[in-house]
């Protein structure tokens, strides 16, 4: 892994968020990705679910802007490097569990707060990435090779797609 990749996977999902091409990260930003996923979960828009989905993104919108109105891609390369190569694993767990949860809570349709491959496949299509890849990101995800994925390996897998050890964005 090379600080390099991980720059580049950031400046990525810095533009993918900048959903209006303003070269700054703002609230809306966040409030309109958790709505696309959502849509694209086919989520109620008032359901609790979404709801936790809102919540988490601007949690991390606060997180990453500490308090101001916008985040421009050098702040966010400086916190998300930091977050990542800096204050280790809790702390990168504790910026994106919320986000994570929610993700879960969209798509664990048994409730058993656990993954299966069918509402993994739903993940991947809800956040952008082809169905055709689910079952090989799958084996990949599911590090304990039980058939379903927590949220600590789901955790770890977002790590290792910016540390360059996995090709799939889990969070749009």
């Amino acid at each position: 892994m090379t600080t390099e990749i991980a720059n580049d996977r950031l400046r990525k999902r810095f533009q993918k968020w900048d959903t209006d091409g303003s070269g700054s990260l703002e609230r809306g930003d966040f409030v309109g990705e958790a709505k696309k996923i959502a849509q694209n979960f086919g989520a109620a828009p008032g359901s609790p679910e979404v709801q936790s989905l809102n919540d988490a993104f601007q949690g991390l919108f606060d997180y990453l802007s500490s308090g101001s109105e916008s985040v421009s891609e050098d702040q966010f390369l400086n916190v998300t490097g930091n977050l990542i190569f800096q204050q280790g694993e809790a702390d990168f767990n504790r910026a994106l569990g919320p986000v994570i949860e929610a993700l879960v809570g969209l798509c664990d349709k048994n409730d058993d707060g656990l993954i299966n491959g069918g509402e993994f496949a739903a993940w991947l299509t809800a956040v952008g990435v082809g169905p055709d890849r689910a079952e090989e990101v799958f084996q990949q995800v599911d590090t304990d090779g039980d058939g379903e994925l927590s949220q600590q390996e789901l955790l770890a897998a977002v790590r290792n797609y910016h540390f360059g050890r996995l090709d799939v964005e889990l969070l749009g």
